[in-house]
């Protein structure tokens, strides 16, 4: 029963009280808790903050620091103010209860303590705190992402800023840099000057002077050789002179220049000029590898974009996709070469999603971002919903240019948020259901066992008319309250192994003669190698039948009703995403419907009891709660796969069977036998129980004690040990509940024989708690002969 398998989870139980403390002790350590116990507050304060148990269970009434002090100072301090605290209380008052909540306590357990309430609530609320912890580790990891793309982000914005800086100043350069004109004269060797070269080279003009060999002194050595073969070259093919080299300055630096030269041939076909320009570019060229250096980064920037699990995109102001990185690939399906050029808005979303992006533009052209969730939808048609951040891109001149969009896929976090939600909802339900049907049931099993009763004394035909009618109402009563108890997860079934293909077939029997013609029924069953199921035929009977029906209600005009089976594997991705889903083998049954299907709206209600669609006197609501509750008290649970106009499937997920039948020899009929004087003790809370019990009984000649808590039981016990044949005990009770009782009992006697009376726990359920210690177990409410046939089976078992 413990939550989490493979660490003991730590408990700190606070109370003044020894004796309660070492009962809370053993019962939690039985059930695999490591438990910590301080008798106050102080203590309590110390412990919680050097050990950091998982759940704090705290008495409020205590000497000094009471419980609500002790929970205040535990929820001030930042080391304990996330241990959930649940106040553990003999007051009723509600004023106290509320003062508790608001100081932070998550729930509350009134004395004296049932012990299945007890366990029941610290698992919730250990698997409450692990889900808590689970979506916000999610959480922190998905705003470290979103820092992270944010951060690539800007410095990609930064980047593409350093590069569009870089083209403006390579532009400026190339109009500021100026130029030195020569003209060469080649009979004469003299070269003429113009242009800027004071402002380029720092020489005057008469320190140029010199012809080609003073230009030559300027060419750096190295490039001397190139310079004179390009000479060489002109003069002999008279094309143009074109040359990148470097020149000395006056100041001995050297610049890079670019000589451009055009050939002039005199009237014999002679080179006679060579005239040209000389252009800087050494900061050109500084800029040109500025400009690589640029590019390169931008290229490794992109490289991060693709490596991202993130979509990142880039679309013009009408929607145009214009960068598509692989992040995008893997999220949507779309390849890159798909999507470029694409409408985004006809490409991820759906016609009804396009309301969505209304406003997106024009928060954008006013705060230039925005962030929210979209619905979109995959290459596949998927549905998903991603977390986007839009930033409104400028050019140069401060324009909208072009939208970059970054989306992250959310879609199971919004799955497990959802199913969250539904599981505390169902749990409260559930909570309420059961405390119900408890009631119920006490109230209605002495009646039952009176109308028995008056049947006998009252032997008239108008009398035993009467009982009928009553005794028919009360089974009534009573099925009704195994309606709420499957709702709870607490109804009491005959489980057994059971092979799922003899289920179908019974169901098909059934819906082929009772359903329309105009609907065709279809089944797909493996012949072998199905997996067994472990589980009450009847409930699941009824689990089938409740979605055949619904499956029938939708087509009313006809279609295709498939029953299916297959064995299925449940791997941790496919748990972590499945709130009620474990790691292991299930059975999967399929009902599948070509029907009018449930609106997205309402399919987190379906299966709220009382909640439906239906006409007025046509449907109760409680369906599909029943089917949830009867699959959840299997250990399985429920996958809905619907659309409006196509149909429905409910997918049933049951484990495979690990445990044997109950030994048939408990559950076979037997001759009603009265008794011989055997002496019985029966131990039942409720007065009027033990009174019925006891009628009935001495009628039938037994002799009865009668306790009324586990205490009294004991104590009768040890006085007539050697008298008594049968404990018969109910299993909910003040003071010391059934369970308890029944260890007790067992340590004074090994082999006493003991019948477990219920009407919460299913029997396997019981089974698994009180191992072997009883012999059968009966559920209330039950008849007169019920009692009487269990009773001679423990009597006449070894």
């Amino acid at each position: 029963m413990n939550f989490n398998e493979n660490k003991k989870n730590v408990i700190l139980l606070v109370d003044d009280t020894p004796m309660n403390l070492k009962i809370l002790l053993d019962f939690l350590e039985y059930y695999g808790f490591k438990v910590l116990v301080a008798e106050d507050g102080k203590t309590a304060l110390k412990i919680a903050e050097t050990s950091s148990p998982d759940l704090i269970l705290l008495d409020v009434l205590m000497p000094k620091i009471d419980g609500f002090e002790t929970c205040r100072l535990l929820k001030i301090n930042p080391d304990t103010q996330d241990i959930p605290v649940i106040f553990i209380t003999a007051m009723s008052d509600k004023v106290d209860k509320v003062k508790g909540l608001n100081l932070g306590a998550v729930d509350y357990i009134t004395k004296p303590l049932e012990n299945k309430e007890v366990l029941a609530r610290i698992n919730t609320h250990l698997h409450l705190r692990n889900l808590t912890k689970k979506l916000t580790e999610q959480n922190k990891r998905l705003e470290m992402e979103i820092l992270e793309r944010q951060r690539v982000e800007e410095k990609l914005r930064c980047h593409s800023a350093a590069l569009d800086d870089c083209n403006n100043r390579y532009q400026a350069l190339i109009q500021a840099s100026g130029q030195i004109l020569y003209d060469w004269n080649l009979d004469t060797n003299d070269i003429k000057y113009g242009g800027n070269v004071e402002l380029i080279l720092g020489y005057s003009m008469p320190e140029m002077l010199g012809g080609l060999d003073r230009w030559l002194e300027l060419v750096h050595p190295d490039d001397r050789k190139f310079f004179n073969e390009e000479i060489n070259r002109v003069l002999s093919t008279k094309e143009r002179f074109h040359l990148e080299f470097r020149l000395c300055r006056k100041d001995g630096t050297y610049i890079t220049v670019e000589n451009n030269g055009y050939i002039f041939l005199d009237s014999t076909g002679k080179v006679a000029r060579m005239t040209g320009f000389v252009i800087d570019i050494t900061e050109q060229q500084a800029a040109l590898r500025d400009r690589k250096n640029a590019e390169q980064k931008i290229r490794e920037q992109a490289a991060l974009l693709d490596i991202t699990t993130d979509a990142i995109i880039v679309q013009d102001l009408i929607n145009q996709i214009q960068f598509w990185n692989r992040g995008a690939e893997h999220l949507y399906g779309w390849m890159a070469e798909e999507a470029m050029g694409q409408n985004a808005n006809q490409l991820l979303y759906r016609k009804q999603n396009l309301c969505q992006l209304k406003n997106i533009k024009k928060t954008l052209v006013e705060h230039g971002s925005w962030q929210g969730e979209l619905n979109q939808i995959t290459k596949q048609g998927k549905e998903i919903i991603v977390a986007s951040r839009w930033t409104l891109v400028n050019d140069n001149e401060g324009q909208a240019k072009s939208i970059l969009i970054v989306n992250s896929d959310i879609t199971e976090k919004k799955q497990l948020e959802a199913q969250f939600l539904r599981a505390q909802r169902m749990e409260s339900l559930g909570t309420l259901a059961s405390g119900i049907a408890h009631d119920f049931n006490n109230a209605l099993t002495p009646m039952m066992m009176t109308v028995q009763l008056l049947e006998a004394k009252l032997p008239d035909e108008q009398s035993q008319r009467w009982l009928k009618i009553m005794e028919t109402n009360v089974k009534r009563a009573a099925d009704l309250v195994k309606q709420v108890l499957w709702f709870s997860r607490g109804s009491v079934g005959n489980f057994k192994t059971l092979q799922v293909q003899y289920l179908i077939s019974e169901i098909e029997n059934i819906v082929k003669q009772t359903f329309s013609r105009a609907i065709e029924i279809r089944i797909d069953v493996p012949g072998q190698n199905l997996w067994n199921i472990f589980g009450d035929a009847a409930q699941l009977h009824q689990v089938l039948m409740n979605l055949c029906i619904n499956a029938r209600d939708a087509m009313p005009h006809g279609g295709i009703l498939k029953i299916s089976a297959n064995n299925f594997w449940v791997d941790s991705q496919y748990a972590r995403i499945n709130i009620d889903a474990k790691v292991g083998s299930y059975v999967m049954i399929s009902v599948c419907d070509t029907g009018i299907g449930i609106k997205k709206e309402i399919v987190d209600r379906i299966f709220e009891p009382f909640f439906t669609t239906k006409e007025m006197g046509k449907g109760t609501g409680l369906g599909l709660s029943t089917v949830l509750g009867i699959i959840k008290s299997h250990g399985g649970f429920v996958n809905l796969v619907t659309e409006v106009g196509k149909g429905t499937e409910f997918q049933v997920f049951l484990p495979v069977a690990q445990t044997r039948e109950i030994d048939s020899k408990l559950a076979g009929d037997h001759e009603l036998l009265a008794g011989h004087g055997e002496l019985i003790l029966v131990v039942d809370d409720e007065d009027s129980i033990r009174e019925v019990t006891q009628t009935w009984l001495e009628k039938n000649a037994y002799k009865v004690l009668a306790a009324s808590d586990g205490i009294d039981a004991i104590a009768l016990y040890t006085q007539h040990q050697q008298e008594i044949s049968v404990v018969l005990v109910d299993m909910m009770m003040p003071s010391m509940d059934g369970p308890t009782t029944i260890n007790v009992l067992k340590k004074i006697n090994p082999d006493i024989k003991i019948i477990g009376v219920s009407g919460l726990a299913s029997n396997h359920e019981m089974i698994k708690i009180l191992g072997n210690n009883v012999k059968i177990l009966l559920s209330k409410p039950y008849t007169s002969n019920d009692l009487l046939r269990n009773l001679q089976m423990v009597i006449n078992t070894n």
